[in-house]
């Protein structure tokens, strides 16, 4: 037992000098590879599994952006940002007499796949449909006839059969910023609403209505978004089994994961884009949303807490295959939602202070 003990504090001794030769080591190195992009580089050859998931995701996500183009699918992200480009050109000050005639006979190809494919199955979004039509349309109205692209494209638009539906007072053309109806929401409300919401992890042992989970949604999806293009999902488990399977998965559950009730994976879609230049606003988009589902929440009588998700590989092979993700279906992070133990603690955790958080008109 003695010699036990000696073991261990010899091996506990030992433990700062580990580390303090691992640390020196990392500064030595880190000196030399984070100086420029050459070294860097050389560096991340032999290393290259740290980031081969997301650069395999990007390249998977390029795949199947190009394979779903003559696919039936229940939204069309390449249609999606053209009609916004489209809103974007009509929106500009002063407005060009013509513009978009470099995409908008590629515009048409996507509109006409799109409604061609709805009796099909009728998979497509009405919604995105409408849109299309009456953002074209106001477009078509607004450029004078006379340049044989545009021209051209007007005649092919004019043959696509009119979708169904109606909008149901729902904007689907540029219109003045005037026209939108100011909120009675002030500043102070709107930043005791900031402070009210804390990451809560311990809660009642009650489920959580569906219906609530949907509101709060309506408000993630106003979130800005790169062209409209909204390349994220929610994927919502509230199942107990479920909810016990996911929660198990990350890190930041430990201690707390086995009493929450619904719990939510936050999914950016990798085949939204063409270009590996957006391989970024999965995160960005998805991250805007997740902040207003989470002021919605508090709205609505429910707490949550946001659990982090750090790019490492094992955990992330075991939520794929938890999940069924394609390769370029990336997490971006979970929440944890339910109503609030009302005995138990919440981290107070005070912010940043603004001097340190923000500067005006200074350049690094």
């Amino acid at each position: 037992m003695i010699g036990r003990l000696k073991v261990l504090a010899k091996n506990t001794l030992a433990i700062p000098l580990v580390r303090r030769v691992y640390e020196g080591g990392n500064r030595a190195i880190l000196t030399v590879v984070g100086s420029h992009r050459i070294p860097a580089t050389v560096y991340s050859l032999p290393a290259f599994l740290t980031f081969n998931r997301e650069q395999f995701a990007v390249l998977a996500g390029r795949r199947a952006y190009y394979r779903r183009l003559s696919t039936s699918r229940n939204t069309h992200v390449e249609l999606r940002r053209n009609i916004h480009r489209l809103e974007k050109g009509m929106s500009m000050q002063p407005r060009r007499p013509i513009f978009a005639v470099d995409y908008i006979a590629e515009t048409i190809d996507f509109y006409r796949v799109a409604v061609t494919e709805g009796p099909k199955g009728r998979l497509i979004d009405p919604i995105e449909l409408l849109w299309a039509r009456e953002v074209l349309t106001e477009y078509f109205d607004v450029i004078a006839p006379g340049d044989p692209v545009v021209d051209r494209a007007r005649d092919r638009f004019a043959a696509v059969p009119k979708p169904e539906g109606e909008t149901n007072g729902i904007p689907m053309r540029p219109y003045p910023q005037r026209d939108i109806k100011p909120s009675d929401i002030t500043f102070e409300q709107l930043l005791a609403l900031a402070k009210q919401r804390r990451s809560v992890r311990w809660f009642e042992n009650r489920s959580v209505p569906r219906e609530l989970i949907d509101q709060a949604l309506q408000v993630a999806r106003e979130s800005p978004t790169a062209c409209n293009r909204l390349p994220y999902e929610f994927l919502i488990f509230d199942e107990p089994d479920l909810v016990k399977k996911v929660a198990s998965i990350p890190f930041g559950t430990a201690g707390y994961g086995h009493q929450i009730p619904t719990i939510v994976v936050i999914k950016g879609n990798l085949d939204s884009y063409f270009s590996p230049r957006d391989r970024h606003a999965i995160y960005i988009d998805s991250s805007l949303a997740t902040m207003g589902f989470l002021y919605a929440l508090e709205t609505l009588g429910l707490s949550s807490s946001v659990i982090n998700w750090p790019d490492f590989e094992p955990l992330e092979m075991k939520m794929a295959r938890a999940l069924g993700l394609q390769p370029h279906e990336r997490v971006i992070c979970l929440i944890a939602v339910g109503y609030a133990d009302r005995d138990a603690l919440v981290a107070a955790s005070p912010k940043k202070s603004l001097d340190v958080l923000r500067s005006f008109n200074v350049a690094r």
